[in-house]
């Protein structure tokens, strides 16, 4: 067990020395010995919640964490964050408040690690926002860091398939059109998700549990095992244990996620057909780290990433079938044999990239991931636009997708629910490019998901339709959905001078998105336009509203690691 200086380690501010006393007096009344007063604090953070599946597995997941860190020469200090579950807070009010989530979750972190005065830390989270909320705290903070996922949930067994919370969200907009019976429906309510664990499918958490690995933050395979498979517990305990070892070599978070680790994890969504959400956070998380990586960037590699893994909802598999079939690693090694992959980033078992891959060869025999010859296609699963309609920029995911390229007349509405109860009642025409504006960071606020309504479209069988907006769409949608339009509606984008009937052009291969109306027209409409009243002026929302950018930069609140005057790391 190595020896540590607590003299170097934030810790030292409240257990060292004679005037510390009263301090410790407070770590004597929880039990703790004087060995353990001395030795580095290690803050255990989970989102346990009784929300959803997602998070009532990483308490048990904590317990062996907190073990890890002890036998390792720590002394663990367990406390929670919040976490907002999106398939609860979908298709309501409830989901203003998931992205702000992702900045209250960081900051809690922030500030417990802060106010305490600990050296490292473990975060554990399984619901969406979470992963990568906690993520921007260990990069904010830049203390020896070790990221877990929770894991996903099993998938859930109707009428002999796999199936998972989306088919139930897809069922909704099947009944409504006549095509599932009402009993079928109840019946994929009850099964689709049996226990705990996220989404299955290559959906926002699984998508953003393969970016902790790609980028270096979570040990090797740790996304893959589902939350209820014990073999989570003994990733948790190695991830105890890895974190002291971090702290005696002072390897920091930033050290660990370069640029090139970013670009890393960007070819790992691309090449999991992942959520569209990580073009989000990536700009989000690298804003923490002091660098530029906004949505451009992350289509720029998405644009020259294959996709090889067939995953839910573009693709045939979920979580487990990958991990199974080789989990991360074996991506990743098919990303670095085909010279894509940066190999000499470091990662938070102390070695390298390359290193952690060395002893990894490509399956061939295993269904879910090809190499990069075997390409289920020869670019990523999510795609960047830019043009009249979207001057800073847009994504779409088409993994699976034939339909890529759409035009047709707007269809436009100024929130969600209107848009919903549309699609429900079927007040749309096939062709048509349904519009749902003023739901961006700011708009919204919060740049709600549009799950339900995608997925109401899904399940209506229409394939000649598309969907824009300048809010978000979960990592569970599929069809030709644009998401993250900017600038955005509330602040006087192209996207809000749009009147019914206006041609929209969508080409996904060519990376473009435009408005058949004349920059004179446009300008004309610009002149007219005026911003919405706040909807919120109190509370959370008005206050994310009030200092939110945009979300080609990843809708952060906190100018980051770039303006930096003093990192916590170093006090």
């Amino acid at each position: 067990m190595p020896k540590f200086d607590k003299s170097k380690l934030p810790s030292r501010h409240v257990t060292e020395g004679p005037e510390r006393a009263p301090h410790r007096s407070y770590y004597y009344a929880m039990g703790l010995t004087e060995e353990e007063i001395h030795r580095p604090f290690v803050g255990v953070a989970s989102c346990w919640n009784e929300a959803a599946p997602c998070n009532i597995a990483l308490m048990r997941q904590a317990q062996s964490a907190k073990k890890g860190v002890k036998e390792a020469g720590g002394t663990p200090r367990e406390f929670c964050t919040i976490t907002v579950t999106d398939g609860i807070a979908m298709g309501h009010e409830g989901m203003k408040s998931s992205l702000v989530s992702r900045e209250v979750i960081a900051d809690s972190v922030e500030l417990t690690m802060r106010g305490h005065c600990y050296d490292a830390l473990v975060g554990i989270a399984g619901c969406d926002k979470s992963l990568p909320g906690m993520m921007m705290a260990m990069l904010r903070l830049n203390v020896p860091s070790v990221f877990l996922y929770g894991g996903s949930i099993m998938p859930g067994r109707v009428k002999g398939k796999d199936v998972t919370v989306v088919d139930i969200f897809e069922g909704v907009g099947q009944f409504a059109a006549g095509k599932m019976p009402a009993c079928d429906l109840t019946e994929l309510e009850r099964h689709a998700c049996p226990g705990a664990g996220a989404c299955g499918g290559q959906f926002t958490a699984n998508t953003m549990a393969c970016v902790a690995e790609a980028i270096g933050l979570a040990l090797p395979y740790s996304s893959g095992p589902p939350a209820e498979v014990l073999a989570r517990d003994d990733f948790a305990l190695k991830a105890g244990e890895q974190v002291m070892n971090l702290v005696a070599q002072n390897i920091r978070p930033r050290t660990i996620c370069t640029r090139k680790a970013f670009e890393n994890a960007a070819m790992v969504v691309a090449a999991t057909g992942g959520s569209t959400n990580a073009a989000l956070h990536l700009p989000a998380m690298a804003n923490e780290a002091g660098i530029k990586f906004d949505l451009f960037d992350v289509a720029e590699i998405f644009r020259k990433t294959p996709y090889l893994a067939s995953l839910k909802p573009g693709g045939q598999y979920v979580a487990k079938d990958m991990w199974e079939a080789g989990g991360v690693p074996m991506l990743m090694r098919a990303l670095l044999d085909a010279g894509l992959l940066h190999g000499d980033c470091m990662t938070v078992t102390g070695k390298t990239v390359a290193e952690n891959l060395k002893d990894v060869t490509f399956n061939p025999d295993q269904k879910v991931m090809k190499d990069v010859a075997h390409a289920l296609a020869p670019t990523g699963g999510v795609v960047g636009l830019k043009g009249t309609l979207a001057p800073e920029g847009a994504i779409v995911k088409i993994a699976g997708l034939k339909h890529i390229k759409h035009r047709g007349p707007a269809l436009v509405f100024d929130c969600e629910e209107d848009a919903f109860a549309a699609v429900q009642a079927r007040q749309y025409r096939e062709g048509d490019v349904i519009v749902i504006r003023y739901e961006g960071p700011k708009g919204g606020p919060g740049m709600r998901e549009m799950l339900s309504t995608t997925a109401a479209l899904y399940g209506q069988g229409v394939e000649n339709i598309a969907l824009i907006t300048d809010g978000r769409f979960s990592g569970g949608t599929r069809g030709l959905c644009v998401g993250h339009v900017g600038p955005e509606a509330a602040e006087g984008g192209p996207i809000g001078l749009l009147k019914n009937g206006d041609i929209i052009t969508i080409d996904a291969d060519k990376g473009t998105m435009d408005v058949e109306v004349s920059e004179a027209e446009l300008a004309e409409r610009r002149k007219a336009w005026k911003p919405k009243t706040p909807a919120f002026k109190s509370g959370a929302l008005a206050r994310f509203a009030k200092n939110v950018g945009p979300a080609r930069d990843g809708a952060i609140t906190t100018p980051g690691a770039a303006d930096e005057v003093r990192c916590y790391a170093d006090i």
